[in-house]
């Protein structure tokens, strides 16, 4: 089913993004010579009018050629040798304008992010959205509450939020959207069991209220929900099921108390005690030595995922799944643009990354999880295709567009010999960002 998964969603998402730039090609006059599903040399295909329309050996990738276009790298993706020279002609690529150019070059990114957007809705319309349907709070981070929201600090780990201001939130979710879409200005959380109420002020800033609604974190029971391979529990026989009752003699009722107990505890012997069927049991391990968040910490790891939350249906119109299609785009394109600038100001570890490794455990998982959730994590994935495409690399289309960006300045192209140059340095550069990509999936395999 994992190997399916993968091929389906690169297969699909990789002809998206090249049928947009085949597309645009045609629209603005260009002639497209090849039009390939996968890398490498012929393996099936067939030839209409003048696009040879064809599936090739590599399947992990895809292009569209066009007539005209000088790039080497395509050349070498076809398996083969660079043509003899010809005379230009008028559907050419190179013979269209910057603005056609640009239009051709954008498409795929573009129909990636169309793709995406059409997804959600899709998901939304058919199947609703699926929410978690916990009001209760595990934990308040007081370092992210924006200025004027402190008070929430005041919230008693178990207690039930009631009410945000005048919504009566029946999932997490509306405590979420009760901090983004309030006025900004004063606002009363009221919460119960225990009871407290508490004054804020909702800031005006929109980063400001994500923090907001982040800074509190749901319910999570400390229940065993996966048990990680090659890990200290696996090595226990710590069982799915199993309720973490005490770490090392301390009694823990969250998900948030346990992992602080155990996080406090690296490469220490411990005692864990577990819950199982009304049994009370107890197992001795030997934690795992983890690199932190922050720099030089070390965490201990016992190798145990939670079970996941409760989740209830919430049946959406057209107009609204449309709505939330759009919404929800616009949300996982900020957070991995975030996710890009954290990476390289050091603030996300580089371990973060991921490649094809990555790709297969989360397809699969997505995969087992339905129909629905594979469409939202191919949504999800286009999204990213499309913001990695837009990199300033050569021969990535953000590359590109960075050449016709200097030819617009300049008043004429740059010669094909500095842009293959350039070619060839961007693609020594994709391949090192692959290798340490794969070297992550590689290490996190080992459980490094």
């Amino acid at each position: 089913m994992t190997l399916l998964a993968v091929l389906v969603l690169l297969g699909v998402l990789i002809f998206v993004h090249e049928l947009g730039h085949f597309w645009a090609a045609k629209s603005v006059g260009v002639a497209v010579e090849r039009f390939s599903i996968g890398l490498g040399p012929r393996v099936w295909g067939f030839r209409k009018g003048d696009t040879d329309y064809v599936l090739s050996a590599i399947p992990l990738g895809g292009y569209v050629k066009m007539q005209g276009m000088e790039d080497e790298v395509l050349d070498h993706l076809e398996g083969g040798a660079r043509k003899a020279p010809r005379r230009p002609g008028s559907g050419d690529f190179d013979a269209r304008p910057v603005w056609a150019r640009a239009v051709v070059i954008s498409a795929g990114v573009a129909m990636n992010m169309l793709f995406a957007f059409f997804l959600y809705a899709l998901v939304a319309a058919a199947w609703g959205l699926q929410e978690t349907a916990v009001t209760r709070v595990m934990d308040v981070d007081e370092s992210t509450l924006p200025p004027g929201a402190e008070a929430l600090a005041g919230i008693v780990p178990g207690a039930e939020i009631v009410s945000v201001g005048a919504s009566r939130p029946g999932s997490w979710n509306e405590i979420q959207r009760a901090f983004m879409e309030s006025a900004t200005g004063p606002l009363t959380v009221v919460t119960e069991s225990p009871g407290g109420t508490f004054d804020i002020v909702v800031p005006p800033d929109e980063a400001d209220r994500r923090a907001l609604g982040q800074s509190l974190q749901y319910w999570i029971d400390p229940v065993v929900g996966n048990v990680q391979a090659g890990t200290p529990a696996a090595g226990a026989a710590i069982e799915l099921g199993d309720r973490v009752t005490h770490v090392a003699g301390v009694a823990v009722s969250s998900w948030t108390e346990m992992t602080r107990e155990l996080g406090a505890r690296p490469g220490e012997r411990v005692e864990i005690g577990l819950s199982r069927d009304d049994v009370n049991l107890i197992r001795i391990v030997v934690l795992d030595d983890v690199e932190g968040e922050r720099a030089g910490e070390r965490r201990g790891m016992l190798g145990i995922q939670p079970s996941p939350p409760p989740l209830r249906t919430v049946s959406l119109g057209l107009g609204e799944a449309v709505s939330f299609g759009a919404a929800r785009t616009t949300e996982v394109t900020a957070a991995i643009l975030r996710f890009l600038r954290d990476l390289v100001t050091l603030n996300e570890s580089p371990r973060s990354v991921g490649s094809i490794g990555t790709i297969w455990v989360f397809s699969g998982a997505a995969a087992a999880g339905g129909l629905s959730t594979f469409l939202g994590f191919m949504a999800f994935f286009s999204i990213n295709l499309a913001i990695l495409n837009m990199l300033p690399i050569p021969p990535l289309d953000g590359g590109h567009m960075v050449f016709l960006g200097i030819e617009f300045v300049r008043g004429e192209k740059l010669g094909v010999k500095q842009r293959v140059r350039w070619g060839q340095i961007g693609f020594y550069v994709i391949v090192g960002i692959m290798v340490w990509a794969l070297g992550n999936d590689v290490l996190r395999l080992f459980g490094l």
